[in-house]
């Protein structure tokens, strides 16, 4: 009998094994996929919450999630007409201060990077940045372009044009089904799980999702909060295109840090362009250090918790190790992943405290 449930296990080890070294050879070729499955997993930990709001309140859960829907869509749309609006607006006012822009970079301007790019008057230099700006202005139509001739080409064939449907559509039913199915797939989780290491595999578990989903809400209403921040603060310093800076830094602080540093060279270089001094520079970079402590020491406790639980050191850590060896998605994954990792490095912990080994006094 004990032969036999030896062998089981060894077929179940086998057979898990076998199994884990599939989904990896499978992510790893299948970075696409694997990236619309990460954005849909981590959009039904944002919605998911509303879905089941709304399913206290006796409403079915696909109608539930269909109004859910609805409303994050119609979010967007408003989001992205306000921006595109300010965005446009900035730009514009930008325009009317090229003139002075470009001949305080011809001034600033070292002579043979002057003459390497054909720029030997401040008139030529103001020509190479209106052109640039009316590029930048323009770069909405010319990015449909590409979208229209893949379109073209997708309707001469008809295989052709499903997969494209399906790879434009993919992440919305994949965040479709999750919605729908997630209570199903906890319980299918749960069930694979044996009787005996239930209780502990459950803790385990919601201790996982209780971290993964307070980050991934938590770290979006982060870079919400400090997107505004951000945009209120250089608007105010006087700066062109305070808005689009401001929003650019809260977006990339996704990725933590990273945001701030983008949003500090930016908005220096546009002070010192428009104002020529010191000052506002400075004010810029003071405002950006402002924001950041209030960040570390309000918003993220307040928002995201200590859900997390991460130190700094570790969180930065774990960006510049996963940017090295992952690149960009490297550096998304490198936070969650590490906190997730932080709850089995701990279990471990305790084992190894309530071990005989460590335990042994003789």
């Amino acid at each position: 009998m004990a032969n036999t449930i030896s062998n089981e296990n060894k077929i179940l080890i086998t057979c898990g094994t076998a199994l884990l070294a599939l989904i990896v050879f499978l992510l790893y070729f299948s970075h696409a996929v694997f990236l619309q499955l990460f954005i849909a997993l981590a959009l039904a930990y944002i919605f998911n919450p509303a879905v089941n709001w709304l399913g206290v309140r006796r409403i079915p859960r696909i109608p539930a999630v269909l109004i859910v829907f609805t409303a994050a869509v119609v979010a967007f749309i408003g989001f992205t007409l306000f921006l595109g609006y300010s965005i446009s607006n900035e730009l514009s006012s930008m325009q009317l201060n090229l003139p002075e822009y470009a001949q305080h970079l011809y001034e600033i301007t070292p002579r043979p990077i002057k003459e390497y790019l054909r720029i030997e008057t401040p008139e030529k230099l103001f020509l190479r940045l209106n052109e640039l700006l009316q590029q930048v202005r323009g770069m909405a139509p010319d990015l449909l372009k590409p979208v229209l001739l893949f379109l073209q080409r997708a309707f001469s064939s008809t295989i052709s044009f499903i997969l494209a449907i399906i790879g434009y559509f993919i992440i919305p039913v994949y965040l479709f089904y999750l919605l729908v199915d997630l209570p199903k797939l906890k319980l299918f989780l749960d069930s694979l799980i044996p009787a005996r290491y239930r209780p502990v595999a459950a803790e385990k578990l919601l201790e996982i999702d209780s971290i993964l989903s307070g980050f991934i809400r938590g770290q979006l209403s982060v870079c919400a909060i400090l997107a505004v921040l951000y945009s209120i603060g250089l608007y105010f310093t006087g700066i062109d295109l305070a808005i689009a800076i401001g929003t650019l830094a809260g977006i990339t602080f996704i990725i933590p840090y990273v945001g701030t540093i983008i949003g500090i060279i930016l908005s220096v270089i546009m002070a010192l362009l428009k104002f020529q001094d010191i000052l506002h520079p400075l004010l810029c970079l003071g405002w950006f250090c402002v924001v950041q402590g209030l960040e570390g020491m309000v918003i993220t406790p307040r928002v995201v918790g200590n859900s997390v639980g991460l130190h700094p050191l570790i969180a930065i850590i774990a960006l510049l190790i996963g940017g090295q060896i992952f690149g960009l998605m490297g550096m998304l994954l490198a936070v969650p992943v590490t906190a997730v990792l932080q709850v089995f490095l701990r279990s471990l912990a305790h084992l190894y405290h309530d071990s005989h080994f460590y335990r042994d006094l003789s």
